[in-house]
C-alpha cells in the first residue's frame, strides 16, 4: 500500500519536473517577467536592481511594495532602468507595482479585491497587447484570510480573450491548492511548471535557518504565450524568492 501511495504521488509530482519548454529559437516577441516580493527591503533596492538589471528584464511585479521602499527604488536609479510604471504603493504589506522598460497603459484596479492589485496593458512592439497584473494575494491561514483570499483568487482575469493575459507575484497558493488549479484552468499555464522547476520552492528564504519549504510565488501566463525559460532566483532583503520567466509573445 506505501509502495501504491508512493508510485501515485511521483505520478502526480513528476509533471513539475519535467520541462515542455518552447525551444530557444521559437518564433515571436521575447518578454522578461520578474515576480518578486520585495517588502521591508528598503536598503536593498540597490542590490535588487542591480540583480535586475543583470537579469535583463523587461517587466518588473513588485508586491509588498511600502511607499518608502518606492522612494528607495527611485533613488537607486529606477526611473532610469524602468521609465515605466504602474505603481499602487501602500503601508504595510498590501501595496504592488508594475516597472517597465516598455509603454504601459494603467488599467482599472479588479474588481471583487480588497488588494491594490496593480493592472496594466503593456504593447511590446510586433506583439499583441498584453495585460498584466501584480498578484499578491491575503494569507489563508485564518477562517477571514481563507474566505478573502478565495474570493480574490477567483477574481482574478480569465485567459483565452484578448489581451493576453500574465499575472505574476506572490498567490500565497502552491499548485497542490485546488484554488490555484481552477485559475490555471482558466486559460493559464504556471511558467515554472512548464519549465521544469516547480518544484523548487520560495518561501521562506533570505537570512533564515528555516530551509524555503513551498512554492508560493508564481507568474501564471495565458496558454497563448510559451515558456522559453524560468527560474527561481535569491531577491537580495527579501524573505521570498522571485520567479524569473522569459516568454515568447504571439506576433500581432
Amino acid at each position: 500500500m506505501a509502495a501504491a501511495c508512493s508510485a501515485m504521488l511521483l505520478g502526480l509530482l513528476a509533471p513539475r519536473a519535467l520541462p515542455d519548454r518552447a525551444p530557444a529559437d521559437a518564433p515571436g516577441v521575447r518578454l522578461r517577467v520578474l515576480a518578486a516580493n520585495v517588502g521591508g527591503a528598503d536598503a536593498a533596492a540597490p542590490r535588487v536592481l542591480n540583480e535586475v538589471r543583470r537579469w535583463d528584464v523587461d517587466v518588473f511585479s513588485a508586491v509588498e511594495l511600502q511607499p518608502e521602499l518606492a522612494l528607495a527604488y527611485d533613488s537607486a536609479g529606477a526611473r532610469s532602468l524602468f521609465p515605466h510604471r504602474t505603481l499602487r504603493p501602500l503601508p504595510g504589506f498590501d501595496g504592488t507595482g508594475l516597472y517597465s522598460r516598455l509603454p504601459l497603459r494603467p488599467l482599472p484596479g479588479l474588481r471583487g479585491t480588497a488588494s491594490r492589485l496593480a493592472t496594466a496593458e503593456l504593447r511590446p512592439s510586433g506583439a499583441t497587447p498584453v495585460e498584466i497584473v501584480s498578484v499578491d494575494l491575503p494569507a489563508p491561514t485564518h477562517r477571514h484570510g481563507a474566505a478573502q483570499w478565495r474570493r480574490e483568487m477567483r477574481a482574478l482575469p480569465t485567459a483565452g480573450a484578448a489581451p493576453v493575459r500574465v499575472l505574476a507575484g506572490d498567490f500565497n497558493a502552491t499548485l497542490d491548492h485546488a484554488e490555484l488549479r481552477r485559475l490555471l484552468e482558466r486559460g493559464y499555464h504556471d511558467v515554472a511548471e512548464r519549465a521544469g522547476v516547480a518544484l523548487r520552492p520560495t518561501w521562506p528564504a533570505g537570512e533564515t535557518l528555516i530551509p524555503a519549504l513551498i512554492t508560493i510565488d508564481h507568474v501564471l501566463a495565458d496558454r497563448r504565450a510559451r515558456v522559453v525559460s524560468a527560474r527561481s532566483v535569491a531577491i537580495p532583503g527579501s524573505d521570498h524568492r522571485g520567479v524569473l520567466a522569459e516568454l515568447v509573445l504571439p506576433q500581432g
